[in-house]
């Protein structure tokens, strides 16, 4: 079942005699899992993360368009509901057109999700009649007509045949028509009605793309009609509201009465979801700092999707239960104790082999050690207690995270971030406590006034003051103590003691005029700077260095890296590789290795070649992919022909004895062209003026 060529063409294969066989969607899970039962485990584990995923990032949503929506909603109300036609705002004109003016920044992937939360909305509480379109489909002045009337009708509207040289005043004159008609049957409705007489709401989600003329005569058509019809009009925004001054002049843009509303900053969703789904202990599944990194690269430089970044996060969820076998135990904590107690004695050796478990085992005693490697009742025994470690580690990081990123987020120049997320990457990755901005960061926070440090630790407390497992809440108690200390102080306490004059010892100040060398200065600074170092501190100096010091010992106490802690592999996630690769690709290495390597994507077994080469039973782009690799800058068309046809003649298993082996007939001709100009689409090579019988080569080296 092979064809000769990648030429357009149809092919007819009949089918094979037997059936072929039903695999599900767990079968998928196989990977490093023989037994049925593990896998559809795993797969139905990570489905109910990805459901919770996607259940949680809806609600998220629309918690965080409240706001948003709840004003767009007001505004629709204030400038039609209730209203009779005709009867409207005493600020508006008569031609004016309510218009909202929606800025939702430049994540254009995410505006879908905020536009249909929006159209949904309305419908719900305004009125039936929403019409939400894009520009892809408003080509011209008659598609958006008709993408409206279809939009508000609920039907299909047929298109008048018109010719293709018709006049803009045709074109007008039909459009109006069609408005027209859409207040006759506005009007149908409205006395069907007893209530108030609802809006027509026009969303135009992403105005940028929207042809100008069109978009002007649109505008310049609905304002003949405003007094009749309750038009509403929604713009949405990517990029500053001075695009509609840009896109309509001013005669056009002076009949819209707009409102601006501002949506919630990308970077503040995105931290939004970061503390929803990461930085938390409910959620089990987690990331290293390495796929961290490449998310938030992805969302930083390339298109500011939250929506983008929450597909990297499912991707890195789908990968972990489909790679490792031990992802059984990613769950909720008495879940995971209880499969614990069913593992097989495959899955208790990937445990003894993972990296985390060996250094684990080499820190006991040499009996246990043993044990831990011999006995499975022992083994599952000693799992247990490290998932409940585990998940413990999980529960007192994120609170001491927040109360450090809460003192130093403030710091001049932020030593350890401004970002909660930038201090996390720094906790993952190494010892935070062994970096030099951390010395800098608390060096910082020695210096600080009592205002500043007493609203940091209050920041803290009340963080603290949301956990309940008891390491939390000993601490909360021990800053609860530093607190009240630091309110009980009077100003008295600020200020130093009074040192007395030491004797014998005289300021470099004063004896500036007096003759002295450089030995003798040198000693007179010395001495000054031991008695600052051996001054007495104040009482708040030394409540400030407790506070810093308790601080420092949470840190120290429970920040320490992922991977230091055991089984660590079975919650988190760190093939940063697979996640660039799928989110981030290069589409020239993946057409060049396709080229390069044709059996690895079609697997035919007359495809298989040796030392890089390609059979010569390829397609033909394939071979003429691999001739044109062993040519300069310029490719004569016609050697280039030869060599082709050479090795179409070897792969149709002609005679290489034969008078025509080799030789250029109508249809490798044809063939040739083709793969040639498909290989000019793809970008390898181009057509040159140098030579009529030459093309350049726009690449240098395979796959």
């Amino acid at each position: 079942m092979s064809t000769s060529s990648v030429s357009r063409g149809c092919f007819v294969f009949k089918p094979s005699a037997k059936r072929r066989k039903t695999v599900g969607n767990e079968d998928h899970f196989r990977r490093g899992c023989e037994d049925k039962h593990g896998c559809a485990l795993r797969y139905r584990l990570c489905q109910q993360l990805w459901d919770r995923i996607l259940r949680d990032t809806e609600s998220l949503q629309d918690e965080l368009n409240k706001n948003i929506l709840d004003g767009l909603l007001d505004f629709a109300r204030r400038r039609s509901g209730g209203r009779e036609p005709g009867d409207w705002d005493a600020q508006m004109r008569a031609s004016e057109i309510p218009t909202a003016a929606l800025l939702l920044g430049v994540n254009v992937p995410d505006h879908d999700v905020t536009l249909q939360s929006l159209s949904e909305l309305l419908r719900r509480s305004v009125g039936p009649y929403v019409a939400s379109l894009q520009a892809k489909e408003c080509g011209s002045l008659k598609h958006l007509v008709k993408r409206v009337l279809e939009r508000i009708t609920g039907g299909v509207v047929e298109e008048e045949e018109e010719e293709e040289e018709a006049d803009a005043s045709q074109i007008q004159t039909g459009a109006q028509c069609s408005i027209s008609n859409l207040c006759q049957w506005y009007r149908g409705k409205v006395k069907k009605s007893t209530g108030p007489n609802p809006p027509v709401v026009v969303i135009l989600k992403d105005l940028e793309a929207f042809n100008p003329k069109v978009l002007q005569e649109f505008v310049l058509i609905c304002s003949r009609y405003v007094q009749d019809l309750p038009l509403v009009f929604v713009f949405g925004i990517a990029t500053s509201p001075s695009t509609i001054q840009n896109m309509l002049p001013h005669s056009v843009s002076s009949l819209l009465c707009i409102e601006l509303f501002h949506s919630l900053s990308c970077t503040q969703h995105l931290s939004t979801v970061i503390d929803r789904f990461v930085l938390t202990p409910s959620f089990p599944f987690k990331l290293n700092g390495k796929v961290m990194q490449v998310l938030i690269s992805i969302f930083l430089y390339h298109d500011f999707s939250v929506r983008n970044f929450m597909k990297g996060v499912q991707l890195a969820l789908l990968e972990h239960f489909h790679s490792q076998p031990l992802s059984v135990l990613c769950c909720e904590k008495d879940v995971a104790l209880d499969i614990v107690g069913h593992l097989q004695a495959k899955d208790l050796e990937r445990i003894r082999a993972l990296p985390s478990f060996k250094r684990h085992v080499e820190a006991r005693k040499e009996e246990e050690q043993a044990e831990l490697l011999t006995d499975d009742a022992c083994l599952k025994e000693e799992c247990r207690k490290l998932i409940r470690s585990l998940h413990g580690y999980h529960e007192n990081y994120f609170p001491v995270l927040r109360c450090l990123h809460a003192l130093t987020s403030s710091l001049p120049r932020y030593p350890l971030g401004k970002q909660i997320r930038e201090l996390h990457l720094i906790c993952l990755e190494n010892t935070v406590w062994e970096s030099e901005d951390y010395g800098t960061a608390m060096k910082l926070l020695r210096m600080l006034s009592k205002d500043e440090l007493g609203a940091g630790v209050q920041r803290c407390v009340e963080i603290l003051e949301q956990e309940t497992n008891k390491t939390m809440r000993k601490a909360l108690e021990g800053l609860q103590e530093l607190m009240s200390k630091m309110k009980g102080l009077d100003l008295s306490d600020m200020e130093p003691p009074a040192q007395e004059p030491e004797v014998g010892l005289t300021s470099p100040v004063r004896n500036l005029g007096k003759k002295t060398d450089l030995f003798q200065l040198q000693k007179t600074l010395l001495q000054m700077n031991e008695t600052r170092r051996s001054k007495r501190l104040s009482p708040f100096e030394i409540l400030r260095n407790q506070t810093v010091d308790f601080i420092e010992t949470l840190v120290k106490s429970h920040l320490s890296p992922p991977e230091t802690q055991p089984l660590h592999e079975a919650l988190y996630y760190g093939s940063s590789a697979t996640v660039r690769r799928h989110l981030n690709a290069t589409p020239r290495t993946s057409i060049q290795a396709a080229l390069s390597n044709p059996y690895f994507y079609l697997q035919n077994e007359h495809l298989r070649a040796e030392d890089g080469g390609v059979s010569n039973r390829a397609p033909d782009i394939c071979v003429a992919y691999k001739l044109h690799l062993e040519c300069g800058r310029l490719i004569n068309l016609f050697d280039w022909l030869e060599a082709y046809s050479t090795v179409a003649s070897a792969g149709e298993g002609a005679d290489p004895e034969a008078e025509d082996f080799g030789r250029v007939d109508e249809v490798r001709h044809a063939r040739f062209i083709r793969a040639v100009s498909e290989l000019e689409f793809l970008g390898f090579v181009k057509s040159t003026k140098q030579k009529t019988d030459h093309v350049a080569r726009l690449t240098w080296g395979g796959c």
